[in-house]
């Protein structure tokens, strides 16, 4: 959607905006169907989904909406997917205000279609929102633009032991203008993609040490969902790669002591006496799955604490045998267990090598049964898509 030009403001706007990104009234979800597209043929369609890969096919519709002052949220709507018309001037060019979300939805044995606890990404997508002075999306909106998108394009979710349907919800300012200030004008859009797992399932990653790069820092946006904070994890990410390792992990910017996170998923360490701890810091992204397998480990007996660990801990740990475990989650590679930690001239094998460990394996499938339908949703996290 283009961007039109908005008129002369008074100086003192960007108060006036704060207030208007919390008052301003929007409407109740009525998404449009403004026409129906398919992109491929039924037949090609199905080569995708028996090997769809990561990210690197779309589906024939994607959601689009636009907030301004004087509106709100307005123009919801599923259209065909394609190409957005942004004018070279639009604030998320310049200035990175740019948020996203992450989710699936799920095929499960009887074929219906569900997502994940998607209120709990509305949340933080309004965490994030508020972070960078962005408007706020209603919960109705960002879960009802989903179950819309995923209803009208059912037929690419795949129906695969682990394979499901990505969702990326994601926001900018969409304003054309030069000048530092926030944007008055805001585009939100959901698109998806079919996907198999991110990593090899049960297979161990190799993790590189960040020493001399951080991915955020206190009082930054590291807790925010956006952009910028994945940018600058690519170059330790490109290290790792130099180095022989799929990921990266960084320590905190302040002391480069305490363990934070990977650049798009959270940590455990599991240790042999019961405890699990994961890194706490105003720094780290506040991971959906990450606290999924909290209530689940709890559940299941586990002493789970939050809590910040150094590097230092993390080493002794797996030297005297104390930790016994370490595995990374997120949404797209669900649970994955670390195998080893490089760093220039070292290296920390962890005492499951390369394969899953026990404690690891339990807490993983106990999840994705939940999620594909296997296992009983006893906590209500999975939302019903409705199929009209």
């Amino acid at each position: 959607m283009p961007a039109a030009a908005m008129p002369h403001l008074p100086t003192d706007f960007d108060g006036v905006l704060m207030t208007a990104l919390t008052t301003i009234p929007t409407a109740p979800f009525r998404p449009l169907i403004t026409e129906r597209a398919d992109r491929l043929d039924p037949q090609l369609r199905q080569q995708v989904l028996a090997s769809p890969g990561f990210g690197d096919h779309f589906t024939d519709h994607m959601f689009l909406a636009e907030w301004t002052p004087d509106a709100g949220w307005s123009d919801g709507q599923v259209v065909p997917y394609g190409p957005l018309q942004m004018d070279p001037a639009s604030a998320v060019f310049h200035y990175g205000q740019e948020i996203f979300e992450g989710l699936k939805a799920y095929r499960h044995p009887d074929g219906s279609l569900w997502t994940f606890r998607p209120e709990q990404n509305a949340a933080r997508f309004q965490r994030s929102a508020e972070r960078l002075t962005m408007p706020r999306l209603p919960t109705d909106w960002f879960v009802g633009s989903i179950d819309a998108l995923v209803s009208l394009d059912r037929d690419w979710v795949p129906a695969g032991q682990e394979d499901s349907l990505y969702l990326r919800p994601f926001m900018f300012g969409s304003e054309a203008f030069l000048g530092v200030r926030s944007s008055r004008r805001y585009t939100y859009a959901v698109i998806a993609s079919p996907v198999a797992g991110y990593f090899g399932q049960g297979s161990a990653v190799s993790l590189w040490l960040a020493e001399n790069h951080a991915r955020a820092a206190r009082g930054g946006t590291g807790a925010a969902k956006c952009g910028g904070n994945y940018a600058a994890s690519l170059l330790a990410l490109a290290e790792a790669s130099d180095n022989g390792c799929q990921q990266a992990v960084f320590l905190d910017a302040a002391e480069s002591r305490y363990v934070e996170e990977l650049g798009g998923m959270n940590l455990y360490f599991v240790y042999g006496d019961g405890r699990i701890v994961t890194p706490s810091s105003d720094s780290i992204l506040d991971g959906i799955t990450k606290n999924s397998v909290k209530e689940l480990a709890t559940d299941l007996g586990f002493d789970v604490q939050e809590r910040p660990i150094s590097l230092q801990e993390w080493k002794d740990g797996v030297g005297s045998g104390a930790i016994t475990e370490v595995f990374a989650c997120g949404t797209a590679a669900v649970m994955t267990p670390v195998g080893r930690l490089a760093w220039p001239g070292g290296e920390l094998v962890m005492s499951a090598g390369v394969q899953e460990g026990d404690v690891t394996q339990i807490l993983r499938t106990a999840l994705v049964d939940i999620q594909y339908g296997r296992a009983e949703d006893r906590r209500g996290w999975m939302h019903p898509i409705a199929l009209d």
